[in-house]
């Protein structure tokens, strides 16, 4: 039996190194397809499981590098969009310090830690043949157990066949419509996120002389929203430290007319802090400020730093601010 259009070994290749650098594509179909047609000769089982051990290697291989080179920080890139990344990236490391590198071995059977875990490794200095030889086991499980799945489900090999000659029409939809309703939401949180940055910054001597007049200013501390910042209660005088996804989550929160919030992270990507800017913007609070530079820029005018901070509640009920409940 044969058809104008097959899966090919390359098609099986290309599925598992988009899904490992972070796309969606749907690698598991394409192995438990190719187990399947493996049972009738259309395809050896063995070099199926040999050519997604090597993708994986090689994106994983490239998370590790990224995590050697910087740190944490490359973390931080994956955990960018997740709902809590400050939460996403530190799981991922008390999983790694909890289990140790042995957690590769089924790692890739675990969504959302599969991607984490590599640059993890890196950060931490693993040696890079130990972490290889566990990411290798780890690939080789996971493509066996979805290809013998597919080869034990073979008596469905209509199914199998009706995906490979639907080969371009899944890829134009499994993967290119997902891939590209995901990039528009992101190209269009980013150009909001431009747009507040543009019209909503304000710098650090701005700041200090809104906090020296009448005005009433509540100035949030988004250190909490970045990976592991230390424990140094440092801040703006004045500021409190919240959890910005205590406040994305809830529209219980008011603001009164006449408070001004600005908003600043320990790190100089403004992003951070517009991005928090944009979600207080979807629940409906105005007048929010970035700090421009965040809490370096501010130690550069040589402002003052404070090294205690009150807690949020009493700060709120001063300014009339009404925080969600934790």
């Amino acid at each position: 039996m044969t058809h104008p259009l097959q899966l090919t070994y390359i098609g099986v290749l290309v599925a598992v190194l988009a899904n490992q650098l972070c796309l969606p594509v749907p690698a598991i179909v394409f192995l438990m397809a190719g187990g399947a047609l493996s049972v009738h000769g259309g395809m050896r089982a063995g070099a199926i499981v040999l050519l997604s051990v090597l993708p994986c290697l090689a994106a994983d291989g490239l998370w590790f590098w990224f995590g050697r080179k910087w740190g944490s920080q490359a973390l931080r890139l994956l955990c960018r969009f997740s709902d809590d990344p400050r939460a996403c990236s530190r799981g991922a490391h008390e999983k790694f310090r909890r289990h140790g590198l042995r957690l590769l071995c089924v790692a890739k059977f675990l969504p959302g830690l599969d991607a984490l875990l590599p640059p993890v490794a890196g950060a931490e200095g693993v040696p890079v043949a130990r972490f290889l030889a566990l990411d290798s086991v780890g690939s080789f499980l996971w493509a066996s157990f979805y290809v013998g799945l597919g080869f034990c489900f073979s008596n469905q090999l209509e199914i199998a066949i009706h995906w490979t000659k639907q080969f371009g029409t899944v890829i134009a939809l499994l993967i290119g419509v997902p891939l590209g309703l995901y990039t528009a939401r992101r190209g269009l949180t980013v150009v909001r996120m431009i747009r507040r940055l543009q019209v909503r910054r304000i710098s650090p001597p701005m700041l200090d002389r809104k906090l020296r007049s009448s005005r009433k200013v509540a100035v949030l501390d988004l250190s909490e929203f970045e990976e592991e910042t230390g424990n140094e209660p440092e801040g703006i005088p004045g500021a409190f430290r919240v959890d910005p996804s205590r406040l994305r989550k809830s529209p219980r929160i008011t603001v009164p007319d006449g408070v001004d919030i600005v908003l600043y992270c320990s790190s100089q990507r403004d992003l951070v802090s517009a991005r928090v800017a944009v979600g207080l913007e979807g629940i409906g609070i105005k007048d929010v400020w970035v700090l421009d530079g965040g809490l370096r820029a501010w130690r550069d005018y040589s402002f003052p730093i404070s090294h205690s901070q009150e807690p949020p509640e009493k700060v709120a009920e001063r300014l009339g601010i009404t925080l969600p409940q934790v």
